[in-house]
């Protein structure tokens, strides 16, 4: 899928990436907030809800979700 690489491609990129590996995992938005708790990160489901329906988050989250999910590597490629 081809998207611009300005700052709102970017952010749907990530948005697009993380939501597939959420669901890739089989993990609820509640199930994740308890997940992020063990990386330092205090969410709960609505909050994880609104940071991927906006698309805007900080890449502390970003990165911490993908740990909570377990994901092994990440190419940008991917995104």
């Amino acid at each position: 899928m081809f998207m611009e690489k300005t700052d709102k491609g970017w952010e749907d990129r990530a948005r697009l990436y993380l939501k597939a590996e959420i669901k890739r995992a089989d993990v609820t938005y509640e199930e994740l907030a308890r997940r992020l708790e063990a990386h330092g990160i205090k969410e709960n489901g609505a909050s994880i809800a609104n940071k991927l329906a906006r698309g805007t988050f900080a890449a502390t989250f970003f990165l911490a979700a993908l740990a909570a999910l377990g994901v092994q590597g990440l190419r940008l490629e991917d995104l």
